[in-house]
């Protein structure tokens, strides 16, 4: 069977979110915060491909990295990350040897032998307030030089080694961040008893992200592709709120970011990372101008690929789908490799869709089955 020509990496990625099918299944490692892997794994691989590069960690809490190029070029992968500098005037502060505090007051340890920063600590805005505690908490400056350092020249950069679509990444969303400094038992009895206090948390958080946002578009978003953000709506089993309460206290913050997003930056598509069971949502996330949806948590409740694939392959661009929870950690190079051809069974047909991990790859996940989804996607991804 005759295969397209041969198309560049960018025109690849682009062709599949304009749900057009391109020459093959674009590839993504590492252009995200929620498509890398973590540091552990990251230098396993780089000792397995004798690659000697720095970690660059692009997310210090869930401790994943920005893969270096060279690993991405021999992977033969499609997209390429844009992330932040750091803040200058709110950095973070460095409690003791295993404890920081960010930029928005949230303190996270991370004990010896754990993997991750967890949160410590009462949080910030916990128990009885006022929305007057909520305007006198010492927020981020959204304006801080820092978090434009060294970006510009990175995606230029990137414009002159190869032709990959480039992904910026945005600050996460309210939902993250109110839960952290809230604390998740009083944010959910706020989305039940007090929505004017929640609402009014996330409208602070909110004015703060849409400058980071809109600063960081300035400056780059004539060079970009894709812009990303997070904000988990999902569990295992179903959204974390109603979609009636999602309608009423979220939704019109999700909506006034993505707006932004859309009206400074028209030609770039909209990725948004949520994890869990949200098929619930997916209307109102369509409506409120989200084109590409991460990461397909296929263990979850409703997310069934070939049901989102026929009800919402015209409307989304899948990006993920090979299975972090049980496959990839837990199964052989075979078994990841069976996984990487149903998915793109499954999500491939029309275009529409992108192959990476269901999340960022942890420290369980053998260096083999992380070659053997990269390199089997290349194989057997030709349309």
């Amino acid at each position: 069977m005759a295969t397209k020509p041969s198309m560049t990496h960018r025109e690849r990625v682009l062709a599949t979110l304009n749900h057009q099918e391109p020459d093959r299944v674009p590839i993504d490692f590492s252009s995200t915060r929620c498509t890398s892997i973590h540091v552990d794994g990251y230098q396993r691989l780089k000792r397995h491909l004798g690659i000697e590069a720095p970690d660059v960690i692009s997310d210090r809490m869930m401790q994943c990295v920005l893969v270096d190029d060279r690993i991405l070029e021999r992977l033969d992968t499609d997209t390429r990350g844009i992330i932040p500098g750091a803040a200058e005037k709110t950095p973070d502060v460095e409690l003791d040897e295993i404890t920081y505090r960010d930029e928005w007051g949230v303190e996270r340890s991370k004990p010896q032998g754990s993997y991750w920063y967890d949160l410590r600590g009462e949080p910030a805005l916990a128990g009885e307030i006022t929305i007057q505690d909520i305007l006198r908490h010492p927020w981020p400056d959204p304006e801080d030089p820092g978090r434009l350092k060294g970006v510009r020249q990175r995606a230029l950069e990137l414009k002159q080694k190869g032709d990959w679509a480039l992904v910026l990444n945005l600050s996460v969303g309210t939902v993250h961040i109110s839960q952290y400094l809230r604390g998740f038992t009083d944010w959910y009895m706020d989305m039940a008893a007090d929505q004017a206090l929640i609402g009014a948390l996330m409208d602070a958080i909110t004015d703060v992200t849409v400058v980071m946002a809109r600063r960081l578009i300035l400056e780059v978003g004539d060079l970009v592709d894709i812009v990303f953000t997070g904000d988990d709506l999902g569990t295992q089993n179903g959204p974390q709120v109603s979609p009636e309460t999602y309608r009423k206290v979220i939704k019109p913050r999700h909506g006034r970011f993505y707006r932004q997003v859309q009206e400074i930056c028209p030609h770039a598509k909209i990725l948004l990372h949520t994890c869990g069971s949200v098929y619930l949502l997916l209307d109102d996330l369509v409506d409120i101008g989200v084109q590409a949806l991460n990461p397909i948590q296929v263990q979850a409740r409703d997310m069934d690929p070939v049901r989102l694939k026929r009800e919402y392959g015209d409307k989304l661009c899948f990006w993920g789908g090979i299975d972090t929870q049980r496959v990839l950690p837990l199964g052989t190079p075979q078994d990841v490799k069976a996984e990487v051809r149903r998915r793109i069974a499954e999500m491939g047909p029309g275009g529409g869709y992108v192959l990476t991990a269901v999340h960022n790859l942890q420290p369980d996940v053998p260096t083999g089955n992380v070659l053997a989804m990269y390199e089997h996607a290349r194989e057997v991804g030709l349309y």
